[in-house]
């Protein structure tokens, strides 16, 4: 989908260094063959939405590579609950799911996306500012240029400074 690794590869390789060292000495979430996993639950052309989130979740088996999703069998943590409240309270009809697993969503052209896209365990934030950022942007500036008429949701004090790089004319 996404050919950010050959048009970015000053950026992916310091981020591979980085993290290459990291998990020698910590836990990273999600696990390194899901990291990009985001990249074939939703092809270009078909992104209508982009949910955009912080970072991965950082607790066992949560993070799976896409935003605020965890595998079926996995509880929903809190801020999916949230979503879920908050859907049930805005659209009649809507039934919560028993599960957490949103990659039905990815495949109807929402794309989970986190600004950051690893997190050490148990520590929030962690891989902010190690590169993420201008990759993630590189995303939103490729979609930007393929898609018209995108919605950009961008969750979170931290995922609201996005805003800076989407187009404000063309999108919502």
């Amino acid at each position: 989908i996404f050919k950010l690794k050959r048009t970015f590869p000053l950026i992916t390789e310091q981020l591979s260094k980085f993290l290459e060292h990291e998990r020698n000495r910590a836990t990273i979430f999600p696990p390194e063959d899901q990291v990009f996993s985001w990249t074939q639950a939703c092809k270009l052309q078909d992104i209508k939405v982009v949910i955009l989130g912080q970072d991965p979740y950082h607790g066992p088996r949560q993070a799976h590579g896409l935003c605020f999703s965890v595998q079926k069998g996995v509880p929903p943590p809190p801020s999916l609950v949230n979503m879920y409240k908050e859907l049930k309270s805005d659209i009649p009809g809507f039934e919560q799911p028993s599960h957490g697993y949103l990659l039905g969503w990815a495949q109807q052209g929402v794309l989970l996306l986190n600004a950051c896209l690893t997190v050490e365990a148990h520590r929030a934030n962690s891989h902010k500012d190690k590169g993420w950022e201008k990759f993630t942007d590189s995303v939103i500036k490729t979609i930007s240029e393929h898609n018209k008429g995108v919605v950009f949701l961008l969750w979170g004090s931290y995922a609201g400074k996005k805003a800076a790089v989407v187009d404000k004319v063309n999108y919502f």
